[in-house]
């Protein structure tokens, strides 16, 4: 990368403020060449009624950890990017802490982008797998 990790991670975050991604806390805190790191907290605005993490909560910052990812790695100037599919499994539950969600690619193509997104807690044990496809669509 040539822009710095905490430029990236500034820029990341200042597209919070307003959307989804507010209303679930969700924040950028980590990048690298080939990844990127969201964290959100586990708090009752998250819950199911049972007092456990909603398993849509976990797609909603799996996705938005995902596209934020493609806006870093792919030349989002000329290409929009978009969602087309989401599957997750979700392996455990929790109920307090923060959880942190790392998209990286498994596969990069021109077109349609593959991401495995690893949701964990604080432990680094496994809450959530998650596969997002996403395609670029050229801007008009």
């Amino acid at each position: 990368m040539n822009i710095p990790k905490s430029e990236i991670l500034k820029r990341c975050n200042a597209y919070v403020p307003n959307t989804l991604m507010q209303t679930l806390s969700i924040d950028y805190v980590d990048v690298g060449d080939d990844f990127l790191t969201a964290r959100m907290p586990v708090t009752s605005k998250v819950h199911q009624p049972d007092g456990v993490l909603h398993g849509g909560a976990m797609v909603a910052l799996a996705e938005s950890v995902g596209s934020a990812a493609c806006f870093i790695f792919l030349d989002a100037q000329n290409f929009m990017i978009r969602g087309l599919e989401i599957s997750a499994n979700h392996i455990r539950s929790i109920a307090s802490g923060n959880v942190f969600a790392t998209a990286k690619f498994i596969h990069k193509g021109r077109t349609t982008q593959v991401w495995d997104i690893k949701i964990t807690d604080e432990d680094e044990r496994l809450i959530s797998a998650v596969k997002l496809t996403t395609i670029a669509l050229p801007k008009k």
